[in-house]
């Protein structure tokens, strides 16, 4: 709300899985590459993000 704390229609479940989103870019960002993206093409960026979540996954 706008004084602060939970917002009026909080959602136990959604906010579960938004923490894990949060979680998951945040290690993503450990990656050097991917954080201050060096790639200058969206293809080589999109492909750096997929090998990161890839290994981070297996």
């Amino acid at each position: 709300g706008s004084r602060g704390g939970r917002p009026p229609a909080f959602d136990r479940e959604l906010y579960k899985h938004r923490n894990v989103v949060e979680r998951c870019f945040n290690r993503l960002k450990q990656w050097r590459g991917i954080a201050t993206r060096y790639d200058k093409t969206a293809e080589s960026y999109h492909a750096a993000a997929a090998l990161a979540s890839l290994l981070m996954w297996a």
